[in-house]
This record gives structure tokens, C-alpha cells and sequence, in this order.
């Protein structure tokens, strides 16, 4: 009774979660990149034309989704990060520089103007932001893996926030102080449109093959939250109702690209903090089982116990003629 409870409330506070940050904010940035490079662009014929792109494969289910993401997200970190390196490896003997800015920088007296529990809150709300580490979001597509091992598939999963904030986000951040473009731009001005004057300072051509990755990085994500939103809606209401939401959630990709920034990214955070409350608590009453399995893998694992990859595979050869 206890963990049904804290499914429901999960999964009411998943539905609006997937409406914010994952939809309206990506939306919001892929307009922000493709009037890079089409300007003048109206942001409702934008919408417009995204939703219908979303609803193509949104509507098409599970497999589609899966196909479509395969391959947009590794073409974006891909050329994303080579970028990165290329601006880091042209001006290597001014990294620590940079890195000591940052790091300077994050405990200034204008950065702790707040207070210290003041800025430890506003770090806490940008890594969830960034990664939703602790939200639950992310077991939802790993829920859906095919795998014998679930303790494997959760070791994969602690990847994500590795790969997003301490590889992507930390590149980025070097980047933008190499370049020196936090000094020298408006300071309203943040980011995917800083992301692309630090790059295009360096790299005269290369803003326009970042609106294309930040455009591929922003379908892909509403697409995968999509599901999300979708299995939250299926667990409270079935499947009879569910052409309802994937509506509605494809309107919300229509607004973003009109709605104010700070305003998604408000709503954002606090409904991250609502999805963190049930998953924080759930992993709680579950950490002496999950302790428990991860013993019983690494034992399995360690002892020669468990099956190479290509053992496995020979056995299902095996199995097949």
C-alpha cells in the first residue's frame, strides 16, 4: 500500500514535470538555435511545425520514439564534444586558467551573495535541471530495458549524470571562459545563444552546426519525455485516454517557443522537486534490498559466475538451431 502511494504521487507530478523543462524549455532552445540561422522566424510558426514533427513519432509509439533517439542523441554528443575539444586543444596552456576561474568564480562573494545554503539551493536546482539525478525520471526508460541483470542496467543508468554535467556541462563551462565571452556579452544574455557566440568566436562556421546539434538535442528529449509522460498517464488513467495527453503534451510543444524562459524554467524546477520527493523516499524503503542485489551481482560478477557476453551468446546460437 505504501509503494502504491508513492506510485501514484509519482505520477501525478511526472504528467506536468514532462510538460516543463523536457518539452516547453527544449522547444523554447531549439527555436533559439534555428533563428541562428533562419532569423526573423515567427516563434508560433516554429511551434507549429515542431509539434507536428513531435506528433509524427510521439504518435507512432514506443519503437519509433526509440529509433528516432538512437540515433539523434549520440550524432549530438558526438559533434557537441569534438567541437569542445577542438576549442580546449587550440588553447590547452590557458585550461587551468579557465577551470580555476570557474572554480573561483562558484565561491566568490557575488556567487554567495545569498548565503551559502542559498547557493548550495540554486546549485542543487541547476544539476537537476541539467541531469534530473534523484527525480526518478530516467528508471522509467530503463524500466523498459530487456535484461537479466537489473543491477546492470542501473550501473548504466549512473552514467547519465556523468556524462551530462561532468563531461558536457564542464566542457561548455571551459569553453565559455577560454573564450572569454561571459565577460564581453550582454549579461542578459544565457544559454544556447551564449553557448553559440563562445563557439562562433573561435569557429567562425561552427554556430550553425550547433543550432542543428542543440536543435537534435531538444527533439530528441521531448520525444523521450514524451513516454515518460505517457506511462505516468497510463498507470492513473489506462490506456483508453491516452490520445488525450500525447494532445495536449504536443500543445505545450506549440507554447514553448512563445512562453517566457524564466517562467518554464520556475515551473520546471519545482515540479523536479515534487518528482524527487516520492523517488527519494522509495529509494529509501528500498535501499537494504537494492544493497542487498548489488552485493549478490558484484559477488556473481567478481567469482567468474556470471556469463561473458560471448558466452551468452553462444548459448543462445545454441539455443536457435
Amino acid at each position: 500500500m505504501q509503494g502504491q502511494c508513492l506510485a501514484v504521487l509519482f505520477a501525478l507530478v511526472t504528467i506536468p514535470a514532462s510538460l516543463g523543462a523536457p518539452n516547453m524549455f527544449q522547444s523554447n532552445q531549439a527555436y533559439a538555435a534555428i533563428t541562428n540561422l533562419i532569423p526573423g522566424l515567427p516563434n508560433w510558426l516554429f511551434g507549429i511545425g515542431l509539434a507536428i514533427l513531435s506528433g509524427i513519432v510521439i504518435l507512432g509509439g514506443i519503437r519509433r520514439i526509440g529509433a528516432v533517439a538512437e540515433k539523434l542523441v549520440p550524432a549530438m554528443a558526438l559533434i557537441y564534444a569534438a567541437a569542445c575539444l577542438w576549442i580546449i586543444l587550440a588553447n590547452l596552456p590557458e585550461v587551468p586558467g579557465a577551470i580555476g576561474t570557474v572554480i573561483r568564480e562558484a565561491f566568490a562573494p557575488t556567487a554567495v551573495a545569498g548565503g551559502i545554503v542559498g547557493t548550495m539551493v540554486q546549485g542543487i536546482r541547476r544539476a537537476t535541471f541539467s541531469n534530473e539525478a534523484g527525480a526518478g525520471s530516467a528508471a522509467t526508460a530503463h524500466a523498459a530495458a530487456r535484461t537479466d541483470e537489473p543491477v546492470r542496467e542501473g550501473i548504466v543508468a549512473l552514467l547519465e549524470p556523468f556524462i551530462d554535467t561532468i563531461c558536457i556541462c564542464n566542457l561548455t563551462a571551459i569553453v565559455i571562459v577560454l573564450t572569454g565571452v561571459y565577460q564581453n556579452t550582454n549579461s542578459e544574455l544565457g544559454g544556447v545563444a551564449l553557448t553559440t557566440q563562445a563557439f562562433g568566436s573561435v569557429i567562425g562556421w561552427f554556430p550553425v552546426v550547433l543550432s542543428i546539434a542543440v536543435f537534435l538535442f531538444a527533439f530528441s528529449t521531448i520525444l523521450s519525455w514524451s513516454y515518460y509522460g505517457v506511462q505516468a498517464w497510463t498507470y492513473l488513467f489506462g490506456p483508453r485516454r491516452l490520445i488525450l495527453f500525447k494532445l495536449i503534451y504536443l500543445f505545450f510543444t506549440f507554447l514553448g517557443p512563445i512562453a517566457s524562459l524564466s517562467t518554464v524554467i520556475d515551473f520546471s524546477d519545482m515540479m523536479f522537486f515534487s518528482m524527487a520527493i516520492p523517488n527519494l523516499i522509495g529509494c529509501y524503503i528500498l535501499s537494504n534490498e537494492v544493497a542487498a542485489d548489488l552485493k549478490d551481482y558484484w559477488h556473481r560478477l567478481t567469482s567468474g559466475q556470471m556469463p561473458t557476453y560471448a558466452e551468452q551468446q553462444a548459448v543462445e546460437i545454441g539455443a536457435n538451431r
